[in-house]
């Protein structure tokens, strides 16, 4: 998710779960290969597992973009052709690559070709009039000659021009149907589902049919949901953090942040949600919200801010 799953926001989380799997945002090979590292896709180990989320259509940069994740420590490499953006299209890139399927899977092939690490393709169910499953199996197969054994299916088409992307993730139905039938037809691919995927229990449901599922923007307004993610899908007796306990186990590193010149705004911005639906949890956001963006603002704007949670 852009300007959501940045370095900050994976060490929060991983802090409440540590065995899902976390991606990065999307970024462009070029950014890999002509941006700052630190900046564009450096990690913190503690985030492991974590796939680095490419953009791009160009077989030789994604080809050594992938390389240098795969040098950094990233444990899969992700081509993202979901993202219906107007800009990201332009670029070629996103979703506008479902309609050729070959360079698709030509992307993956060189991609694979450059590591040793898994290569992932995150897709919709298709795009604008493109919309059939015969369409949708048609690109999965031509790209799993490419060399791709996963494929995470977002759930509804992308409509490439006339709405925004927010409305590309509620407008276009959900279809996960199409999802359950391509692992039934695919087997020995690894099929995930996404998409609207509120809850746990709905999680559950869809893994009757397939074999993963990526929660999004439901995990980044309520965080906390993933701390039964352990014990519920990965057989984890260990018990979770408690929010409170979160936050401290969060200290050091905003400490460590704040000494390297990031702004403490730049994390919080990530676990306002953590309180979500608990007593005080808008006082919570709002101390947040209100305080973290001052000047010199550090760990002490924190500790008002849990204040405010025993009022």
């Amino acid at each position: 998710m852009m300007d959501r799953t940045d370095r900050h926001e994976r060490y929060f989380l991983r802090l409440i779960s540590s065995r899902a799997l976390f991606y990065t945002e999307m970024v462009t090979s070029d950014a890999v290969l002509y941006g700052n590292p630190e900046r564009v896709y450096a990690f913190d180990p503690a985030e492991h597992p974590i796939a680095l989320q490419l953009g791009g259509s160009d077989l030789v940069a994604l080809a050594e973009a992938a390389a240098r994740g795969a040098e950094m420590g990233y444990d899969e490499i992700n081509l993202n052709i979901g993202c219906p953006s107007k800009r990201v299209s332009v670029a070629r890139f996103g979703a506008c690559l479902m309609a050729d399927p070959v360079l698709v899977a030509s992307c993956t092939r060189a991609m694979s070709d450059a590591v040793d690490i898994p290569v992932t393709v995150k897709t919709r169910i298709g795009i604008d009039d493109h919309e059939s499953y015969e369409d949708l199996s048609h690109f999965v197969r031509i790209v799993a000659e490419g060399g791709c054994r996963t494929f995470i299916i977002h759930a509804r088409k992308a409509i490439l021009s006339g709405i925004s992307p927010k409305e590309n993730r509620t407008i276009p139905p959900l279809k996960y149907e199409f999802v359950y039938r391509l692992k039934n037809d695919f087997p020995e691919l690894e099929i995930v589902l996404n998409g609207g995927v509120l809850s746990l229990e709905a999680a559950a449901q869809h893994l009757e049919h397939v074999d993963g599922v990526m929660i999004g923007r439901a995990a980044y307004r309520d965080p906390y949901l993933l701390a039964d993610v352990d014990r519920r899908f990965y057989c984890d007796s260990s018990l979770p953090r408690s929010r409170h306990q979160v936050i401290d186990a969060l200290k050091p590193y905003i400490a460590q942040r704040l000494e390297k010149g990031i702004h403490l705004s730049c994390i919080t911005r990530h676990i306002m949600g953590l309180f979500h639906g608990q007593p005080n949890g808008r006082a919570w956001r709002r101390h947040l919200g209100e305080n973290a963006c001052r000047p010199g603002a550090d760990f002490a704007v924190i500790d008002a801010a849990m204040a405010e949670l025993i009022i």
